[in-house]
């Protein structure tokens, strides 16, 4: 594969196909991944840095290493491990299992694979410190990792080395390395721990001659281990990387942070206080860019945008006074570590609430979030990411060859891209300099589409000036409708319409409870105070249904002309996509439809064609997670326990198989993949045989999700009747339905931002083409239509025409005809323990 370029999420089934059969799978004999030597090829993983929530992929690379056929090795405290190596003897029947052909003394070999070597439960129960001592470098079974994906921070440790930024240091590490015939190292970490790891590969040939000089290492040694594989994941939660969209931590890191504002903005709102609050971010805003968007928040300071005024705290006043005169009675200031003016000095938390409470009176307190954000169990998008990218890092360490610079994993919009590592740690160290050389504009620019994107609706939904105002001619009466089933994230879509509407001097119609309530005259304008607290609610504050404009698309038509509309938001799933569809089509017969249209794809069972991400969806996974980390609990006490757990989803398996991936769940059942006897059998024998490799007494619950529609026959309470009774010997079964919970809860901060950024994509959209109208340009434009749908599809955001959105449709199934997260299937089953034998021999020719 090319560096730079996009791949699946995961190797092994191509895209929109379903992977094969149950039936097939059920051998979890690896087979060995040779290296030039001709033995198994020993991967090491360690984390360094500062640490982040979602340093998962330990767990991911253990697992898809194993599968792989590797002699796989954790490093305990990062460099500082490395460095530090093993004083203390291995354990003999460790040491014999690793020499290729040893019969098998340690671990619990069952099933094809060392399932423990009895060491990783100390990892995670904090015993190393005592029992490892001394031992730094320690080989791990599959279930070692076990529980590890819940989990905040790094149980493995991390630890800053100074001795490892020196030369003999770097040596004492290649050395370690030498001594476990280690090959290939995966190490997660932020820019700095990425360059050493490059440095350390670069300057290989020079330790191996030294360590073989004075002794250290034999002729064999330096022969069988002349070259180190290096491959970097980037754990950061300033999201400070280049090169990709989202580092591993970043996510979680903006959970806390925004739930810690929402609590905060109640009582401020309760004394009509101001609040500034402190987040994290050295030299890069994106996590006070992305809270301020997603909690609301009315003014911020970050390091790649500085006040462009030497007088900021006249500017801020202005705009926060303008606030308080619009009547708000809470103001919340977000302000990133790394904040200063545009001379570069330093603007503190304290300046500013002394200007707050001198200025404008404010009652004013300070909240400094600190390490908060670091911890915490991760967020579901850092369980996934985590696990992608681990998995990649896996493929990508083994594919490598000396004449290749060493890659770093990362993403774009939903890809899992390589970059070569140096280039992006070079491209992230730019920023930095670019913001000491007061050059704003290229920081700015070094950063990702998204956050320009964001800065600028940040910008514009909080300035109350008439700075951004179009033409009076241009200006618009925009409404905004919701239709089908609510999706957290709706409200937020709404709340920046209508700023944005606003803040361009056009006129925001809401058209409340759907197409019925049109009919019936349910249509107000809203003003910018009115949507002020609706990013954080879940739900839809303007109200929803089912109901289809063609019920009576003649009195639609007649509302939409007595409201005088000119343009249309519609904020919703598959219904709100044929809705489009419907007005679209009736254009021709009245005059009133003929006003640009949009849709915006809100719902959580991300079923719509062609966009790979809904409004609503992440949320969704979430709750299921919550909800599966509670059960799971459970299902552990009791030991022998499995839960069948229901999703939504109707005839689109996305929450059940996204869902599957971020909870470790065991199995995973889906409309498009469907279910059978045979596959229902072979289910009954993987969970009967990953039982028998548990260690006795402490068996872990088990979780099988599966999608309310995933068969006509086999429902949920016929599959757990069916594990119950074949399995009674060895496990129990109860059934979980979660029903409409997966649509509640608080939006996530990732369905906030996402909303913000679609919505202000779509108004523009829809000013675009009412400006062609005004111009004369009435002909229907294939290429640019004035009425699409806006849509995520790899690493584009782009509008999709209705007829390219009903081609990729399956209008019986309710869902997109190409579902890419179908893949997923396979690393579900390989972090489950399901390895086929045929199907790793396939990824490793």
């Amino acid at each position: 594969m090319a560096d730079g370029t996009a791949t699946p999420p995961f190797k092994g089934v191509p895209a929109g196909t379903a992977p094969p059969s149950r039936a097939a799978s059920g051998n979890n004999t690896p087979i060995p991944h040779m290296n030039a030597k001709g033995r198994p090829s020993r991967l090491a993983v360690l984390t360094s840095g500062g640490d982040c929530s979602g340093m998962a992929p330990v767990r991911a690379v253990v697992k898809t290493g194993i599968a792989k056929g590797c002699e796989v090795f954790v490093v305990r405290e990062g460099w500082e491990g490395l460095v530090r190596g093993n004083t203390a003897p291995d354990p003999v029947d460790q040491v014999l299992d690793t020499i290729p052909g040893a019969p098998s003394t340690s671990g619990k070999r069952k099933g094809g694979f060392v399932a423990t070597y009895g060491e990783g439960e100390l990892l995670k129960e904090g015993e190393g410190e005592q029992t490892l001592k001394d031992r730094y470098i320690i080989r791990v079974g599959w279930d070692d990792v076990r529980g590890f994906a819940s989990l905040g921070g790094t149980l493995i440790g991390t630890a800053r080395c100074a001795a490892f930024r020196e030369t003999e240091g770097r040596r004492k590490a290649a050395h370690n390395l030498v001594k476990h015939g280690i090959d290939a190292l995966i190490v997660c970490g932020g820019d700095g721990s990425l360059t050493g790891a490059d440095k350390l590969r670069a300057e290989w040939p020079q330790h191996l001659e030294a360590l073989l000089e004075r002794g250290d290492i034999t002729d064999e040694q330096y022969l069988s281990n002349s070259h180190l594989n290096i491959v970097g994941l980037v754990g950061s939660i300033d999201n400070d990387m280049a090169g990709t969209d989202m580092t591993i931590g970043a996510t979680t890191a903006l959970h806390r942070i925004c739930e810690a504002i929402d609590s905060i903005s109640s009582t401020a709102s309760s004394h009509s206080r101001a609040f500034v609050i402190e987040v994290m971010g050295r030299n890069c805003g994106w996590l006070a860019l992305m809270a301020a968007i997603g909690t609301g928040a009315d003014y911020m300071f970050i390091p790649e945008r500085p006040p462009t005024a030497e007088d900021w705290q006249t500017s801020m006043c202005t705009v926060l006074g303008r606030h308080r005169d619009e009547g708000k009675r809470k103001t919340i200031v977000i302000i990133a570590e790394g904040a200063h003016d545009c001379n570069l000095k330093p603007i503190t938390p304290e300046e500013v609430k002394d200007v707050l409470t001198n200025r404008l009176g404010l009652d004013t307190r300070v909240t400094t979030l600190g390490h908060t954000q670091r911890g915490g169990r991760p967020a579901a998008y850092d369980r996934i990411l985590a696990t992608l990218q681990g998995a990649e890092a896996v493929d990508a360490v083994l594919e490598s060859t000396p004449d290749k610079p060493s890659p770093v994993i990362g993403i774009l919009e939903n890809k899992i891209t390589r970059k070569p590592l140096m280039e992006a740690v070079k491209q992230t160290q730019d920023v930095a300099k670019a913001i000491e050389e007061k050059d704003f504009a290229k920081a700015l620019s070094l950063r990702d589409s998204e956050f320009e994107d964001c800065l600028h609706a940040f910008r514009a939904t909080t300035r109350l000036n008439e700075t951004y105002r179009v033409p009076v001619e241009q200006r618009m009466r925009i409404a905004v409708i919701h239709t089908g089933a609510p999706a957290g994230g709706m409200n937020a879509v709404t709340r920046t319409a209508v700023r944005y509407c606003l803040c361009h001097g056009h006129t925001p119609v809401a058209i409340y409870n759907g197409f019925v309530g049109l009919l019936e005259g349910n249509v107000a304008e809203l003003s910018w105070l009115r949507v002020d607290q609706w990013s954080t609610r879940g739900g839809s504050e303007l109200g929803t249904n089912r109901t289809l404009p063609d019920s009576d698309m003649e009195g639609i038509a007649a509302q939409l002309e007595k409201y005088k509309i000119d343009g249309l938001l519609i904020v919703g799933g598959f219904e709100a996509m044929i809705s489009l569809s419907q007005l679209e089509k009736a254009r021709k017969y009245y005059k009133s439809l003929r006003i640009p249209l949009v849709h915006l794809p809100a719902t959580i069972s991300n079923n719509v064609p062609i966009t790979e991400w809904s409004i609503g969806a992440d949320t969704s996974i979430n709750v299921l997670v919550d909800a599966c980390d509670s059960i799971k609990q459970s299902a552990s006490a009791s030991r022998n326990r499995v839960f069948v757990v229901e999703t939504q989803g109707a005839g689109c398996g996305y929450i059940a198989m996204l869902g599957a991936l971020a909870t470790g769940a065991n199995l995973v059942y889906t409309p498009e993949i469907g279910m059978n006897l045979k596959g229902l059998q072979a289910d009954v024998e993987f969970l009967k045989k990953r039982y028998s490799q548990d260690v006795p007494g402490k068996s872990e619950g088990r979780l099988v999700i599966r999608s309310e529609h995933a068969s006509k026959t086999y429902t949920t309470e016929v599959l757990t009747n069916i594990l119950g009774d074949e399995g009674k010997d060895v496990f129990d079964s109860r059934l979980v339905a979660l029903g409409h919970t997966l649509q509640g809860g608080v939006p996530s901060p990732r369905d906030r931002t996402r909303a913000v950024r679609l919505a202000i994509k779509c108004i523009d959209y829809l000013e675009k083409h009412y400006n062609r109208s005004l111009e004369g340009h009435h002909e229907v434009n294939e290429q640019d239509p004035d009425a699409a749908s806006i849509v995520i599809e790899g690493p584009h955001l782009r509008f999709a025409s209705v007829k390219e959105m009903l081609a990729n449709a399956d209008m019986k199934n309710r869902r997109g005809k190409t579902a890419w997260w179908s893949p997923m299937k396979d690393l579900i089953d390989v972090m489950a323990g399901r390895v086929s034998a045929a199907a790793v021999a396939k990824e490793s020719s």
